[in-house]
């Protein structure tokens, strides 16, 4: 038993770490804090930057406490919460499946976090380690549910009120410039 969730907590703990990394530090192909909170002042998620560094500081922290097995519970919640905002917000529109950009994977994380949320990390974890109490069991499994939903839930209703403003209050286009009028001139020669 405690080499299987061994097994889990590394695989789901080290994948949330990297997809972490990608948003804070652009490592592994990511684009850093300054693509994505590009991306999330898009889709509704302002400030952007300071938002992308939440969301990594998240993935990235509750994937290392999922792999070390400290905490478990904390770690947990950390993921679903992410996770359930990720899949709200980018993947919902597209469906279920991952192919069709979907939220089936961002599921799978949140379900496999919230599973060792009850379980706890197991016997070869630090919380085993350290004899930490309270980490397994229907109540800090419960617990991290709750806060997940509600650090969850407050981002998605930020995230609405944006939009809300964004439709009643569009942003004016902006004049051109002398530039882009000269490089679209360019272009136009160019034809």
């Amino acid at each position: 038993m405690p080499e299987g969730l061994l097994i889990i907590r590394a695989v789901l703990g080290l994948l949330l770490f990297a997809h972490g990394t990608q948003k804070l530090f652009g490592w592994y192909q990511g684009h850093g804090l300054d693509g994505t909170g590009a991306m999330f002042d898009q889709i509704g998620h302002r400030p952007g930057r300071q938002m992308a560094r939440v969301a990594g500081m998240s993935e990235a922290g509750g994937g290392l406490l999922l792999t070390v097995g400290l905490i478990a519970p904390l770690g947990a919640a950390m993921v679903m919460g992410t996770m359930l905002v990720a899949a709200v917000s980018v993947h919902a529109p597209q469906g279920l499946w991952n192919t069709n950009g979907g939220y089936e994977l961002p599921l799978v994380y949140a379900t496999t976090a919230c599973g060792l949320g009850f379980t706890g990390a197991g016997g070869w974890s630090i919380d085993h380690a350290a004899g930490i109490p309270w980490t397994s069991g229907a109540g800090p499994g419960c617990l991290a549910i709750v806060l997940a939903l509600v650090t969850g839930g407050i981002t998605l209703a930020r995230r609405t009120r944006v939009l809300e403003a964004d439709a009643a209050y569009p942003a004016e286009p902006q004049p051109a410039t002398d530039q882009s009028v000269s490089d679209e001139t360019a272009a136009g020669a160019r034809r």
